[in-house]
């Protein structure tokens, strides 16, 4: 750590910000931490991701070029260390979707229109070359990190993944598995960030989109309105649905079928991965996440397109009662929150 912040502070002088003030903004489910430095009436954010931990930072500038040469607010890269792990951006403030939302909750509706709004013009533009581009049997595994790691913390046991994946996979192939978009992958509301003195799209600024890939139109849709970490209204997330659907021509039938698919493979693959982030990386605190999560699911297979995923997915996985989190949380090595 202590040469970590050597690395940092000698990137920092090099961009000119050697001597500004640095204060701890955020960090994340990956190795990446965020700060904000201010120097004078200036402000910038150090984005630390150490090299060999899954985040690229140069894939971070290639979509963030990408995201403003289309006319949409992702922050400009004012710096680079590519070789130690070091961004210095533009510091898009802290009216974060969540927090704004937390004081206002009558800015759901109109924020939540105006990010779906971005999808639409998002991925309405062409991709960028070379993007990851998944099969369906690729989604359906990583959807098993439900099995792999949620239930084998709850159960102690493995089990065969097989029919899991085919099935799911099967259900992706049927439903889900059109011509590709550019999906960001987190597109929720910590994510993203409302700057009103914007005018149109500008009024969305983007986060955390290192890991975009080519993907199916709902996908990010699913992330924003079934969102692991805050309730979305019903009436909201049923009137943006309609308002993407609509714009993209599709009937409710074939939304419907897609949103759900994809949305059980969000929820998922999120299962197991809170669970890996407790007992792997000390981070209980993604537990309480849980049972949202489950909710979310259980909607998703209950659609009648999911009906041969819904009885697998029943007998293989328990649901999140508090004593079964709790055996979870018991095996967090050193947790933090």
């Amino acid at each position: 750590m202590k040469d970590r912040d050597i690395a940092a502070r000698a990137f920092l002088e090099h961009a000119g910000w050697g001597k500004a003030k640095r204060y701890f903004l955020a960090g994340d489910a990956s190795d990446r931490s965020y700060e904000r430095l201010s120097k004078g009436s200036a402000t910038a954010v150090l984005m630390n991701a150490p090299p060999g931990k899954g985040d690229d930072p140069a894939d971070f500038i290639k979509i963030a070029r990408h995201l403003r040469q289309i006319g949409l607010s992702a922050p400009a890269i004012l710096a680079d260390d590519l070789k130690h792990g070091f961004l210095l951006l533009e510091d898009l403030g802290d009216d974060i979707y969540a927090r704004v939302l937390a004081t206002d909750t009558t800015l759901e509706v109109p924020l939540y229109a105006a990010a779906a709004d971005v999808l639409l013009h998002l991925q309405s533009a062409p991709m960028p070359a070379q993007l990851p581009d998944l099969t369906c049997t690729d989604w359906a595994t990583a959807a098993a990190f439900a099995l792999d790691w949620y239930r084998f913390a709850i159960v102690g046991e493995k089990c065969d993944t097989a029919p899991f994946i085919d099935a799911l996979a099967a259900v992706l192939a049927r439903h889900a598995d059109g011509p590709r978009v550019l999906i960001l992958r987190d597109f929720h509301a910590e994510n993203l960030l409302w700057l009103p003195d914007r005018q149109g799209l500008a009024r969305v600024g983007l986060l955390d989109f290192q890991l975009a890939q080519g993907g199916q139109p709902a996908y990010d849709l699913v992330s924003l309105l079934q969102d692991a970490r805050r309730d979305v209204a019903p009436e909201t997330e049923a009137a943006i649905c309609i308002r993407f659907r609509t714009a993209l021509g599709q009937s409710e039938a074939d939304f419907g079928a897609a949103y759900a698919a994809l949305g059980a493979q969000r929820a998922l693959r999120i299962l197991g991965i809170f669970a890996r982030l407790c007992c792997v990386a000390g981070k209980p605190g993604y537990l309480t996440l849980i049972p949202r999560v489950w909710g979310q699911l259980q909607r998703n297979l209950a659609h009648p397109a999911l009906a041969e995923l819904a009885p697998i997915c029943a007998a293989l996985l328990p649901d999140p009662t508090p004593d079964r989190l709790q055996r979870i949380k018991d095996q967090c090595p050193h947790p933090t929150p």
